[in-house]
């Protein structure tokens, strides 16, 4: 069964939108969450917006609020990505622990392995 990508709420059958939060749901996508310290927001964040197959990343606190999205497009680099650094630095300043939630395009192979 799929999952929300914002909030993990398991999902009905082809549903477009969550029926807990709202969120469009992404197709051919998979998410991956990380732990980090407050000290290492910044830091995956930039890790994260350098990968290629990321199509959206979500920090939310030690009590599963999403504090920051961003939606990671092909061409987000250099000057553009530089707010969203800020952005994750404040939180850093008063979060003590972060979840990083990490929407990622499905490859050709998880495709066809998921029908």
């Amino acid at each position: 069964m799929e999952t929300c990508s914002s909030c993990g709420a398991n999902l009905v059958d082809n549903a477009k939108y969550c029926n807990e939060c709202g969120a469009y749901v992404l197709k051919n996508t998979t998410t991956q969450e990380f732990s980090v310290s407050a000290d290492e927001v910044t830091k995956k964040v930039r890790e994260l917006l350098h990968e290629g197959n990321v199509s959206r990343i979500i920090v939310k606190n030690e009590d599963g609020k999403a504090l920051l999205e961003i939606p990671v497009t092909a061409g987000v680099v250099g000057v553009l990505i530089a707010p969203w650094l800020a952005a994750a630095g404040v939180i850093a300043a008063f979060a003590t622990k972060c979840t990083i939630v990490v929407v990622r395009k499905k490859t050709a192979t998880e495709q066809t392995n998921n029908v």
